[in-house]
This record gives C-alpha cells, structure tokens and sequence, in this order.
C-alpha cells in the first residue's frame, strides 16, 4: 500500500515575492478599471476561486461563477509577469525533498493547491519543479479547500491504479486552512512554517507534525517514513 503526500504550493514549496497578490490587482484593475490594494483579503490558505468571488462581491461586482473566471483568467494572463522577479525563489530543502521521496518505491506525491490547475502549472514550470507532480486537487475542483482532499485521492488512485486509504495521506502545507483540509478526511498533516504563521500556530490548529521548514532533509524524511510504517 502506497503512502501519499499531498503538497501545498505557495508558502509550502515556494515563495512568490507576493506574486499572486499582485497579478490579481492587476486583474481587477484590467478586467473592471477598480484599484484595490488587497489589504483587507487574507489571501494566505484560500482558493483563487474563492478570493476572486471575495473581491467581486467587495466591489459590488457579479460575482457569479463566469463572471470569477473572467476575473482569474486576466490573472493567469499578469501571473508569469509577476513570478519573473529576482526574489521569487524554491524554499529551502523542497528541491532534495521531492527528489527524494520521488525515489521510495512506496510512496508518491501529488498537488493539494487552493491555485487553479493553471496557476499551479504556471508557478511550477517557472520554478522547475512541475516534473514531480503528475495529479493532485486544484481551485478548479472546488471553491473550498476542505473539499480538495477527496478529489486528490481519487486522482492518485486512477494515476496509480491502485487504491488510497484516507489513513495513508499526508497533507503538507504551511496554514491552518491546510491542516484544516488533511483534518476534514481524517489525514494526517504536516505543517511547515514557511508562510504567514509561526509553529505555534500550525500545532494551535492541530498539525501532526511542525516543521520550521524542511531545509533539514533527513528530519523530513524520517517523519515520511513514520507515516509509510506506523507504530
């Protein structure tokens, strides 16, 4: 029985200069001529849907599901613009850790991203790491992060053809909305405090295992085979 880790992206593997924030101003500000600097939207752990719909709704915008794509689809226009910054970088350790668990033979690795399939492409690609991931769950799926774990392992399974049980998923991510996702179909969950909240904050919100972050290889590694062979 195969082991699987599901990634976040932003915060998680790489860091973006705010990246994101930036490409969606620019896309309110092509899409519907509104400038807004973003201050009053916690981006971090949420959907691209789902922060679209906030910032139509905020500016008495239709907010409808067409009228979110049209929004998205100028900030999958602005985003390669705004990754191409000399700050925009891979976290520490992700590079030795996807290379490494790409080796063990029991187990394999896919997307868990509030980014749209898209989005995620775009970041990865740029950051030269998009050839680990070959599935995952995506802001397509659903506005609502809870509801992504059930599409990543059904997707693990039709790439693998095998089957994933829930107790064998590891959710990795760098917020409490990431934690929150691994909890809502009982997966255990990993917390890199990579992003916008402390280690404290991750074990607040209930993370099995906290990571300052994963420049420490061995340690990460060590924790993947806790969760391939349980006590």
């Amino acid at each position: 029985m195969k082991t699987l880790l599901l990634w976040d992206i932003d915060g998680t593997l790489t860091h973006s200069t705010g990246a994101g924030e930036r490409a969606l101003r620019t896309a309110l500000r092509e899409a519907h001529g509104v400038e807004d600097d973003l201050s009053w939207l916690s981006l971090s752990g949420r959907t691209d849907v789902w922060i679209g719909r906030q910032m139509l709704e905020h500016h008495h915008l239709p907010a409808h599901d067409e009228a979110v794509r049209h929004l998205l689809s100028f900030y999958l226009r602005a985003l390669p613009t705004e990754l191409n910054n000399p700050n925009a970088h891979v976290l520490p350790g992700i590079r030795e850790a996807l290379s490494a668990v790409a080796e063990m033979r029991d187990v394999t690795q896919g997307l868990l991203t509030g980014n749209l399939s898209a989005g995620a492409d775009i970041k990865l690609n740029y950051f030269g790491i998009r050839q680990f991931f070959a599935f995952g769950a995506f802001a397509d799926d659903s506005a609502h992060r809870n509801d992504l774990g059930p599409f990543a392992i059904k997707r693990a399974a039709a790439h693998h053809g095998i089957p994933f049980d829930k107790t064998r998923v590891v959710i990795i991510g760098d917020t409490p909305h990431d934690i929150a996702c691994g909890q809502a179909i009982k997966a255990l969950t990993f917390g890199v405090a990579t992003g916008k909240f402390s280690e404290q904050q991750l074990r607040e919100a209930g993370a099995d295992v906290v990571f300052a972050n994963l420049a420490d290889t061995n340690h990460f590694l060590a924790e993947v085979e806790k969760a391939v062979h349980p006590a």
